[in-house]
């Protein structure tokens, strides 16, 4: 026996069973008001016949002018020519076309309104319209019938004889939605093939040419097959870099280890500087290779991440005051990744930590931007000097131990943002970071 699995997650059967579900509910509306309203309408139709009836044999009764009894001879030759049944009452004589029906329709004679009236006796079903009228000074009342089960019989067939076309729509709706979904999905498997030729190396990025729909999805995935490429690249440079400059002094280091000359304290002392280069080299293009850049998918949260690193420093320079001043919304986030965010607030606060007398103020506030300023009181940088920080090596001071990489870090990760790093004059005396990050292009 053969089995047939029904995908409830694919998209192709959950806008099958929507289409269908809709076609049937619309379907089974129609036909359901197709039977209560054709039967209302008929009903409607006989009863202004009935109506216009009546008003044409009492017209008749008035025009005659003759005795009641002649009258209701008249009308009743007249009425059985175009009905089924009436039942007439004037003054106090009653008649009726078909006798039978005389008792049965009794009680409407004493009913004051005029009204069409339903009335079952066994397998009969009548539409009767009753009208009150005055002739020479008497009353009377005029029920005029005609037999609505033949009607009701015509009317079944030809509601059946809709039912059989409404089913009929039914099944053709369901065709074409599955021939419309179908077609609609074919963009799909055009990207899914897409999808495999870029694994497979036969293409480099995904088409544009897509439904809109589709736009937003297909450039958020070109755009994170650049973001890994980036990262790639910078992986791959961060090892030639460090292959380039770790070899000559492994070189030399190897050879005056494996010589016979005795190591002397100088020797030691240029062996070690050496060793702290490739040290500090090794961690710089660590450092680089870990920038995630703006569409990692990550969010920072300043007040624990910026709260964490000013505790950390207020460690490492504890004769320092850092200051740190955050947006008022504890739970403020921004689209940066965190190891980023921590870099750039981190290298800023160390420079100026080594740099600084006895404080550091550091403020961070968020509306279109994010934006870093960080001052120290220390000695600052000549305005001559200002365009020199950040390039990479540059050191201009010796005082303080360090390679000059951290700010040239910070030159190049925060461009990944597409933010800038501003060096300025600070009003304690010392430097002044700021740091600008438009929150937007984070999100593109």
């Amino acid at each position: 026996m053969f089995s047939f699995r029904v995908d409830q997650r694919s998209l192709r059967f959950r806008l099958l069973a929507w289409l269908s579900g809709i076609a049937l509910v619309v379907t089974g509306a129609t036909w359901f008001l197709h039977g209560i309203l054709l039967q209302d309408l008929a009903r409607d139709f006989l009863g202004e016949r009935l109506e216009r009836e009546a008003e044409y044999a009492i017209e008749q009764l008035e025009q005659e002018r003759q005795t009641v009894p002649v009258a209701l001879d008249s009308a009743s030759r007249g009425y059985q020519i175009f009905h089924h049944l009436y039942v007439l009452r004037l003054g106090g004589d009653t008649t009726a076309s078909d006798p039978r029906w005389q008792n049965a329709l009794a009680p409407l004679l004493d009913e004051a309104v005029d009204a069409l009236v339903e009335v079952k006796e066994d397998e009969q079903h009548l539409l009767v319209y009753r009208r009150h009228f005055t002739l020479d000074g008497e009353s009377g009342v005029l029920l005029v019938g005609e037999d609505f089960s033949r009607l009701e019989t015509g009317l079944q067939q030809l509601h059946w004889w809709v039912t059989g076309i409404a089913a009929g729509l039914l099944l053709l709706l369901i065709t074409l939605n599955l021939l419309a979904v179908n077609r609609g999905l074919i963009p799909l498997s055009r990207l899914r093939d897409q999808l495999e030729e870029l694994r497979s190396g036969e293409r480099e990025r995904l088409s544009l040419d897509v439904p809109s729909e589709l736009d937003g999805l297909v450039m958020q995935l070109n755009r994170f097959m650049d973001e890994i490429d980036s990262r790639l690249q910078r992986s791959r440079d961060s090892v030639a870099n460090l292959s380039h400059a770790l070899k000559t002094p492994l070189a030399a280091i190897t050879q005056v280890l494996r010589g016979s000359r005795p190591i002397d304290e100088a020797r030691r002392q240029k062996l070690v500087q050496r060793l702290e280069e490739m040290h500090t080299q090794l961690d710089a293009e660590l450092r680089r290779s870990r920038i995630a850049g703006p569409h990692a998918g990550h969010i920072s949260d300043l007040h624990r991440d910026g709260s964490r690193l000013i505790q950390m420093f207020r460690g490492l320079y504890p004769d320092k005051r850092f200051s740190l001043t955050l947006p008022e919304d504890r739970d403020r986030r921004v689209p940066i990744e965190p190891q980023d965010f921590s870099e750039m607030l981190g290298i800023v606060l160390d420079n100026a930590g080594k740099w600084a007398v006895s404080e550091v103020i550091c403020r961070v506030m968020v509306d279109e931007s994010l934006r870093i300023t960080v001052e120290d009181d220390g000695p600052g940088v000549a305005p001559g000097d200002m365009s020199s920080l950040g390039q990479r090596g540059m050191r201009l001071d010796e005082r303080q131990p360090g390679y000059g990489l951290g700010l040239s870090i910070l030159t190049q990760l925060v461009p990944r943002y597409s933010g800038q790093v501003r060096f300025d004059i600070s009003s304690l005396g010392g430097l002044k970071v700021e740091l600008t990050i438009p929150l937007k292009e984070c999100l593109r």
